[in-house]
């Protein structure tokens, strides 16, 4: 006769424990402590065995009956319950996709890294690795889940983040291979998978009378003093956007007759030290920007961090030349590195080995790959100098209707 709820609830415990049996194999312990203990009694290759399925009243009658019936099932399909529980707890116990990945993440904070590349890499991990597949263990984790995780991305229309998110995956499995937590990486088998990404054109003005509208637009933006001095010094350093947005205090030396901001490699794209000579223009903004961020870890802080801990933000300057009416396909805050490559080299009258140092662009000579910081230095110097007032030039002296093509 299977048991009632009524028959358990009403049971005492005794010297001795005692079972009570219900059917199918399945019965009560009832202990002397007068805990009450569910178990499955069965036979598997010949031999007897017993798999435990709880205490009552957490499992009730009806859910004890459940466990021993998918314990039926599994000895129906030849195999042993119990050996099935230790595999299971074995595997709870084994790291998840998403521990290693929390894991790594902290590997990354802690490199030599810049602070942007470790905040997008925290930010991904934390949006889509660990809710798509950060549950499962490396082992359980296919190409085409990899895929699904990827295609979301990919459906939202943010091609390079689904890119980069594929290669922060395989990196994470590269990570869990070397560290005996992991077989292989799957995510290698998406090669060719995913949609390219379309190549970018920074949109940047060329035309002299143009460039000097803009420079005038800049001087007459009414949004923060710090937004605007940005833009003013993103067009006489021409430094990629994110080594401005990150400059430090400390990198610069204001000091002197000779004035220079030295970015580390850490900051760099190439991770090579640079140095950006700064002309009187440059060296006058960064001297301004100390009455606004002077006290705090950088020189453009986020309008957003009143301690100033974190950098401006990246859409800040786009957002500025939006406001001005410049779209992205006529000007952004990376043009200004395009404008001063093609007006500085039609000058014709600075190499084109220091232009393309003071861009800090790669040297594609293997033989002259070894990068000296310093390399052209007292050219780049005077170029700076001739470039901030050739600018100066365009903003105050073109007038509507004429033009000028750089000397």
């Amino acid at each position: 006769m299977p048991l009632t709820d009524m028959e358990i609830r009403a049971a005492k415990p005794s010297e001795k424990a005692y079972r009570m049996y219900d059917e199918h194999g399945l019965y009560l312990d009832v202990r002397p402590s007068g805990n009450k203990i569910w178990r499955f009694k069965y036979r598997f290759s010949g031999k007897e065995n017993t798999l435990t399925l709880g205490s009552y009243p957490i499992i009730s009658v009806k859910d004890a009956r459940i466990k021993r019936d998918e314990a039926r099932r599994m000895i129906y399909e030849d195999a042993d319950p119990a050996f099935r529980r230790k595999e299971v707890i074995a595997k709870a116990s084994l790291p998840t996709f998403g521990d290693i990945a929390l894991e790594f993440t902290e590997k990354i904070k802690r490199e030599s890294r810049s602070e942007k590349y470790r905040y997008a890499f925290e930010m991904r991990v934390h949006k889509f690795i660990l809710p798509a597949i950060g549950r499962l263990t490396p082992d359980e984790i296919s190409a085409p889940a990899i895929l699904t995780m990827l295609r979301g991305i990919e459906a939202a229309g943010t091609l390079e983040t689904a890119h980069r998110v594929r290669a922060m995956t395989g990196q994470i499995f590269r990570y869990a291979i070397v560290t005996g937590r992991a077989e292989r990486d799957p995510s290698a088998d998406l090669r060719g998978a995913l949609q390219s990404v379309p190549e970018r054109h920074f949109g940047f003005i060329s035309d002299t009378k143009k460039l000097g509208a803009l420079l005038r637009g800049i001087d007459g933006y009414l949004g923060s003093a710090a937004v605007r001095n940005a833009l003013k010094l993103q067009a006489y350093t021409f430094v990629r956007p994110g080594e401005l947005r990150y400059a430090e205090w400390p990198e610069l030396a204001l000091e002197g007759e000779t004035k220079e901001w030295h970015i580390p490699a850490e900051k760099m794209k190439m991770k090579r030290p640079h140095i950006v000579p700064l002309s009187l223009q440059a060296a006058a903004l960064f001297d301004e920007m100390k009455n606004i961020s002077g006290r705090g870890r950088y020189v453009f802080p986020s309008a957003r961090s009143v301690s100033g801990a974190r950098p401006m933000s990246d859409n800040a300057m786009v957002a500025a030349l939006r406001s001005m009416g410049y779209t992205g396909e006529e000007m952004t805050a990376h043009g200004f590195r395009h404008t001063a490559s093609t007006l500085l080299n039609d000058s014709r009258l600075w190499s084109a080995d220091a232009i393309e140092r003071q861009l800090a662009h790669a040297d594609e000579n293997k033989v002259r790959r070894i990068y000296n910081a310093a390399e052209y230095l007292p050219e780049r110097r005077q170029m700076m100098q001739w470039w901030a007032d050739y600018l100066d030039t365009l903003r105050l002296v073109l007038a509507e209707g004429q033009g000028q093509s750089a000397p």
